[in-house]
């Protein structure tokens, strides 16, 4: 009777362990197959339509709420039509202003297709605005030229042969949107000062691998950045005017004098944004021999007209953690 009992028992126990353990398998198995779905979700969202930045893009249908792309180019309208039919699909654009320093005008053949690609993109009843910025000067300081009839705050400066995804863009504009005052891009460069002889010593100007070494920078450049429209119109008026003339003879460097002028006005870093770049052009100047002697000059040069240095370094990076498994 008593073994009996005890067996009655012990099965029951059994049964109880089995079922808690299969609970518990359950349990782990629906939580494995919600981390899946998170996962395959946010890889195939672009495939299936969906959109990441619909909510905080809904209130881009008053045209100060978005951003004007100024883009810079010369004789590559094979890249500007790639750029422009690309850009125009990104959520936010409410202008489009191209930099044009050629010594011949826009044909009528390259303003009829930019045209319809704007036109065809343009939507929510909202017309994008395109306009060709004519300048009879061949001048890099033209990329900076004020706008007056700008509707926008926010300007979105880039080369002709530079291509962000649009959801790397609409993260880069909210970003800038929480600090308006700062440049925010995708290219970070450095500077350091070289002691001589134990004496104060000049400045160098430091390129990517510079800032993949350090972790740090303390410019973004121009060719790809978010900023105040403001500072188009101190780039034009209040900057010193021999900055201009050294850019326009040198014709390197405006956007080391963009750093420089932001960096003055607000004392701050810029902001660095992660991002997925892809160039669609061939090898600027960059490439060239003496490229960084040439840029560390400048830096020096723009020191000596501030009168100090007002670049400031940091580490900060901003990544879109919705994207990023580990974290």
């Amino acid at each position: 009777m008593r073994g009996s009992l005890l067996g009655r028992r012990t099965a029951t126990r059994l049964r109880q362990v089995v079922i808690s353990a299969v609970k518990s398998a359950k349990i782990k198995l629906l939580l494995c197959c919600c981390v899946l779905f998170a996962f395959f979700a946010t890889r195939t969202a672009p495939f299936l339509g969906w959109t990441d930045h619909a909510d905080s893009l809904n209130s881009f249908s008053g045209s100060r709420r978005g951003y004007a792309l100024v883009i810079n180019t010369w004789k590559r309208n094979d890249l500007l039509k790639q750029s422009i039919s690309h850009y125009t699909s990104c959520r936010g654009l409410d202008s489009i202003r191209i930099v044009w320093s050629e010594p011949n005008p826009p044909s009528d053949n390259l303003v009829k297709f930019l045209t319809q690609v704007v036109q065809s993109n343009s939507r929510d009843g909202q017309q994008i605005e395109l306009k060709f910025d004519i300048h009879e000067e061949d001048s890099l300081n033209n990329r900076f030229k004020e706008l007056k009839d700008l509707k926008t705050d926010a300007v979105l400066s880039i080369d002709d042969d530079i291509i962000f995804p649009c959801s790397t863009v609409e993260f880069a504009f909210s970003v800038w949107r929480t600090a308006p005052n700062a440049m925010v891009g995708w290219v970070p460069r450095m500077h350091w000062i070289e002691k001589l002889n134990g004496n104060a010593g000049r400045y160098i100007y430091g390129g990517w691998w510079s800032v993949w070494w350090t972790g740090t920078y303390s410019m973004v450049l121009s060719k790809a950045a978010f900023f105040h429209k403001k500072y188009l119109s101190l780039y034009t008026n209040e900057m010193p005017a021999s900055i201009r003339e050294y850019v326009a003879k040198k014709r390197n460097c405006e956007d080391i004098a963009m750093s420089f002028l932001v960096a003055n006005a607000t004392g701050a870093p810029p902001i660095w944004v992660k991002g997925k770049i892809f160039e669609i052009g061939s090898t600027g100047i960059s490439s060239l021999g003496g490229h960084i002697e040439r840029r560390s000059e400048c830096v020096n040069m723009f020191v000596a007209e501030y009168g100090r240095m007002p670049l400031v370094s940091t580490s900060l990076k901003a990544v879109d953690s919705r994207n990023i498994w580990f974290w």
